[in-house]
């Protein structure tokens, strides 16, 4: 019974894991090629190089401490909450947690071999990765559902719905 009452709380936190984990696999690339478009690509190897002569743990120091910095952003992006500026907060908190994934990413992909030789992250990586897998497997069934409910096949959906769905689905192919 409890379980069953707890299933919705534990599909949203799948759900909100794996907004996150879309949001690092997404931003890497895009990191990647800003990295590739900027003379970051010179930076990104002198860190590898100083990251190579580190020890695990200063290595964890260098994945972490990029973050900090972001911090600051985010309480900008609350105050803004705070006093009604509606969209320069969303703006903000948004720009605030792309930029820090982004950033996250890009540090950890250079720091990830130094991390991995650490045991206790080694072990925190694989049990996120497991909880990554999971929370999928929990998604992929509403998802599912949800994509079957909207393509309409008209059981649950009044024919007014299923007429404006249909306007939209054709107004957005002629959009392309």
């Amino acid at each position: 019974m409890l379980r069953r009452l707890l299933q919705p709380f534990w599909i949203l936190l799948a759900i909100i894991f794996l907004i996150e984990a879309w949001l690092w696999d997404h931003l890497e690339p895009i990191v990647a090629w800003v990295v590739a478009a900027l003379p970051l690509r010179a930076f990104k190897q002198w860190l590898t190089d100083r990251v190579d002569t580190l020890s695990p743990a200063m290595t964890l120091i260098v994945f972490i401490v990029p973050v900090i910095p972001l911090f600051p952003l985010k309480l900008v992006g609350f105050w803004l909450l705070t006093h009604e500026y509606w969209l320069s907060a969303a703006l903000t908190i948004i720009f605030a947690k792309f930029l820090g994934v982004g950033v996250a990413a890009f540090v950890f992909d250079v720091t990830r071999p130094k991390l991995l030789e650490m045991a206790w992250f080694e072990k925190l990586y694989e049990f996120v990765m497991a909880l990554r897998a999971k929370a999928t497997a929990l998604v992929d069934p509403v998802k599912a559902r949800v994509v079957e409910i909207l393509r309409g096949d008209g059981e649950r959906w009044s024919s007014r719905m299923l007429r404006l769905i249909q306007r939209f689905r054709k107004s957005v192919h002629e959009a392309r």
